[in-house]
């Protein structure tokens, strides 16, 4: 008898930001698992934890990885369109724990069923490319998260040059930082608006119909940017180009939640 394939049991993570202001990178993300023979479930879920942890809040932090890991115990893998989410997970969540014998190991376990979405179709899923149509010039940033922590940077390149009518152009130091930093851009407003203007600049140059990424909050600071100088550069996330899902308008003109 031919041998049944058990099919993959993916959990979800979200994101806060995917939630709240861009539905439609989540929807694409169900959507490029389930193509990839995923069954994919999106427990309940809140924030991973990562601004009480910048914060040096680690009381909050380890309260909120317990809800995490709770919610998310009967998967196979973590899964989220966020090298910024995913990175916390990852490669923080087992530091929260170190010096508890009784959730140390748990958090172990759990970060290492814990991936970036693009990453996890090329590197864990094998998938070699998508069927998706996006005719127009490209640029994409390697936002920090998932290039230094999570070692995103070919996978996005290798699926997007899949994609039917795409041409992808590297612009200027695409791996350098586009000044979000979640709470960062906040608190040092001034500087963060500086290093910003430096990425635009270089969008600006490689000229690019879309502006592309994998972490929402770096394409909402870059957007913003791009908007107020008034660029008609498109800004989107990744996933939404590799699913074909394009119908939501760009990031930079999303004005309500859920655009």
């Amino acid at each position: 008898m031919p041998q049944v394939r058990t099919p993959i049991r993916v959990g979800l993570f979200v994101t806060c930001l995917v939630d709240l202001f861009r539905p439609s990178v989540g929807f694409a993300a169900v959507k490029l698992l389930e193509d990839a023979g995923c069954v994919v479930s999106v427990p309940p879920q809140t924030c991973c934890g990562q601004p009480a942890f910048n914060s040096g809040d680690r009381r909050t932090a380890r309260e909120i990885a317990v809800q995490v890991m709770d919610a998310f115990a009967n998967v196979d893998f973590i899964v989220a369109p966020s090298g910024s989410c995913g990175g916390m997970i990852a490669r923080h969540y087992p530091e929260l724990f170190n010096e508890d014998p009784g959730l140390s190991a748990r958090a172990r376990a759990f970060a290492d069923k814990t991936h970036e979405l693009v990453s996890f179709l090329v590197d864990v899923l094998g998938v070699q490319g998508v069927q998706a149509s996006f005719p127009h010039k490209v640029a994409y940033h390697d936002s920090c998260s998932g290039l230094r922590e999570l070692g995103v940077s070919a996978q996005p390149r290798r699926l997007l040059g899949s994609v039917e009518g795409l041409s992808l152009v590297e612009m200027k130091d695409s791996d350098v930082c586009c000044g979000f930093g979640g709470a960062f851009a906040v608190k040092y407003g001034e500087i963060s608006d500086a290093i910003v203007s430096v990425k635009t600049a270089n969008v600006e140059e490689a000229a690019p119909h879309t502006l592309l990424a994998g972490d929402l909050g770096c394409l909402m600071n870059m957007a913003g940017k791009l908007s107020r100088e008034g660029s008609g550069v498109e800004v989107r996330h990744v996933a939404e180009v590799l699913a074909g899902l394009t119908e939501a308008p760009p990031i930079a003109a999303a004005r309500d939640v859920g655009a």
